[in-house]
């Protein structure tokens, strides 16, 4: 038997689909009309994310006393939803800021920490970034080689983290460093750095695939002198601190996936009605009504394992697997969804003066950032031979 727990009805309650409602039409309004011209640029619009941040939608999952919304997983599921079915940039943002970095303080920083850094979070005054990956440790993120080395009341940091969502226009950053011995299980820590810290500077931002409107960059730290007030939790604590806030980081990116999977779908619906051909609406022929049908179908699927996870973390059960599956389903359905629609939309799909082209480039991100499909089905696997 997978699971003994009884789940909920995931039917939308009316806050939800009043959330979903304002992030859809904020992306209609002022996200849509600037897509492609973003990409192309690989700019990021940080005025995007400000004007985000007075809806509240920088802060989702953050209580009211600290300046947030105080929302639930699922209405924080559908706004990235809503924005990722117009650009799956800004929905990769979005969701690093609010699972990340935010998450990582509202999850484990102290009273202190979170006075000082949560309000300036959630209302986008201050963009959050997370440090994990370096060079050498993807998916081996037990081996990190950025160290910091107590010092008194401060600690140093040496070292760089790299493939880091705002790790170029961050404001503050959650930064996991090594603080033991490699490969063991309490062998790192997690501090909290702010922008103009001396010796936190910027590297190299990446030229992308896709989600080029995202911005993703080095974080370099050198002689990065920080007091021990910016720690959080116990000296060896940041591993699995890390771990608990990636399991609720893959439910934002499945819900990322599912968001890029509605666009590139609703897309194809519309466009196989509208393009005719031997006197037809495409869609009347069977190879791409069936494709239709596959896409919806690994929608509704997705769907259900988004929920699924988003219920789970709400009502703080484990749910690591399920959000493992819900990433893992989610992620490689958004890429054969968009790999559908470019099919469907033949010679225009795989130009840039129609939709899926970006959406077929920017889902394969899903697949790799916050842990490899092939990195989830080890934590399924691990989760079901327990």
């Amino acid at each position: 038997m997978l699971n003994d727990i009884v789940y909920m009805n995931f039917s939308r309650s009316e806050l939800t689909q009043q959330v979903a409602h304002t992030a859809r039409d904020f992306a209609q309004q002022y996200i849509r009309p600037h897509v492609m011209e973003w990409d192309e640029a690989q700019e990021f619009p940080l005025h995007i994310f400000k004007e985000m941040g007075k809806l509240g939608l920088m802060g989702v999952l953050v209580p009211e006393e600290y300046g947030g919304s105080g929302l639930s997983y699922s209405e924080y599921s559908h706004v990235i939803q809503e924005i990722a079915k117009v650009c799956g940039s800004i929905g990769l943002s979005l969701a690093a800021h609010n699972s990340l970095c935010t998450g990582h303080i509202l999850s484990f920083g102290n009273e202190e920490q979170k006075r000082k850094y949560l309000p300036k979070l959630a209302s986008a005054e201050w963009l959050g970034a997370w440090g994990l990956t370096e060079a050498n440790t993807g998916s081996d993120a037990g081996n990190i080689r950025t160290t910091a080395v107590q010092d008194g009341n401060d600690w140093i940091i040496n070292g760089t983290k790299c493939w880091i969502t705002h790790g170029k226009c961050g404001d503050i950053a959650v930064v996991i460093c090594r603080t033991g011995e490699p490969r063991t299980r309490d062998n790192s820590t997690a501090f909290i750095v702010e922008r103009g810290t001396p010796g936190f500077s910027a590297g190299k931002k990446e030229n992308k695939l896709g989600m080029r409107a995202s911005e993703t960059a080095e974080m370099i730290f050198d002689n990065c002198r920080i007091p021990d007030a910016n720690r959080m939790g116990e000296v060896g604590s940041g591993f699995k601190q890390s771990m608990k806030v990636l399991d609720g980081g893959r439910i934002s990116i499945a819900a990322l996936s599912l968001g890029i999977a509605k666009g590139a779908f609703e897309a194809s619906v519309q466009y196989s009605r509208e393009r005719h051909q031997f006197s037809k609406p495409i869609a009347s022929f069977q190879g791409i009504s069936f494709k239709l049908a596959d896409m919806a179908t690994k929608i509704a699927a997705a769907e259900l394992l988004v929920d699924q996870a988003c219920d789970l973390k709400q009502r703080g059960l484990p749910m690591t697997k399920e959000a493992a599956m819900a990433k893992y389903y989610a992620s490689e359905a958004a890429v054969e969804i968009s790999t559908d629609a470019v099919q469907i939309f033949g010679g225009y799909g795989y130009t840039k003066d129609f939709p899926v082209e970006k959406y077929y480039r920017d889902s394969k991100l899903c697949t790799i950032g916050e842990g490899t499909s092939e990195i989830q089905k080890l934590v399924i696997s691990r989760e079901v031979l327990k």
